[in-house]
């Protein structure tokens, strides 16, 4: 026992055995040594800046300490997260990580401000984009069938045959409701949307100026007045140059976008496990 106590190997594997021992405590506390938290000036006038904007004054000294020791917190913990590999297999993590690099390829892909040519081209072939809804000018008298069963067809045309030979308020007939009597320049989405589509595309073929009816619709039937219809149109490009412009701007951004992703996705070949019942996984290129 004693030759072997004094035998250089063994000696060699003890103090194997500690090192190896000592690396696993340490490695358990996180086998670093302190790092380095520098807090600049630049730094306090950022957090002293966001403070005022929020709360529409500056800090006080007292609470520029405080959002200092905040700051300092939040990032030790955001160190240690990440030393920890917190990050990975986090959903919001990745997607906020993929917004900022979108932003920045948006960024990067800014263009020149487009010439008037440029804008006549997009608004030619989007004309549903920037298309006026027909507008109309109408006022209503009011059906309610639950009080007109089996007459109503026949009520319908007596009243209207009284509202053609009268210059009396049309509110005075009818039935009564919560709906309003005229309605004035209404575009086609919103009368669609109290009455119904079908009475929305009938008072686009109904004579201008004439009582008629019964017009039907979610809620019953209705004698109407078109007094007023404006058309929808495609729109000059003076008339909806900024919204033009956003669009175009907007298409521009995302095809900048696609050509980033394109470029990051040929660093990679993408493989998609099939289901067990395939034998072999799909492999894919970066040019997919």
């Amino acid at each position: 026992m004693r030759r072997l106590i004094r035998e250089p190997l063994v000696h060699f594997l003890l103090l194997g055995v500690v090192i190896f021992t000592s690396y696993r405590f340490v490695a358990a506390d996180g086998g670093r040594g302190p790092e380095a938290i520098v807090i600049t000036q630049g730094r306090i006038e950022t957090l002293a800046a966001t403070f005022a904007r929020t709360w529409q004054r500056p800090p006080t000294e007292a609470e520029i300490e405080g959002l200092v020791r905040e700051y300092v917190r939040e990032e030790v913990y955001y160190r240690e997260a990440l030393a920890m590999g917190l990050d990975r297999d986090d959903t919001i993590v990745r997607r906020r990580l993929r917004q900022k690099l979108e932003f920045m390829s948006e960024d990067a892909g800014e263009v020149a401000e487009p010439t008037d040519g440029e804008l006549r081209t997009w608004l030619a072939v989007n004309p549903g984009n920037f298309r006026t809804e027909p507008r109309c000018t109408f006022t209503q008298v009011y059906l309610n069938p639950d009080r007109h069963r089996g007459t109503l067809a026949e009520d319908a045309a007596r009243l209207l045959a009284q509202l053609r030979s009268t210059v009396a308020d049309p509110a005075s007939f009818g039935d009564q409701s919560l709906l309003q009597h005229r309605f004035d320049d209404q575009p086609a989405a919103e009368i669609a949307r109290q009455f119904g589509k079908d009475f929305a595309a009938r008072l686009a073929d109904l004579p201008v100026g004439e009582w008629t009816g019964p017009v039907e619709s979610g809620l019953g039937a209705h004698l109407v007045q078109v007094t007023a219809r404006t058309e929808g149109r495609v729109p000059a490009l003076e008339e909806v140059r900024d919204a033009v412009r956003r669009e175009w701007h907007g298409e521009r951004q995302r095809e900048a976008s696609e050509k980033f992703y394109q470029s990051l996705l040929r660093r990679y070949t993408v493989t998609i496990e099939p289901p067990d019942a395939a034998p072999n996984p799909v492999t894919t290129t970066s040019r997919q």
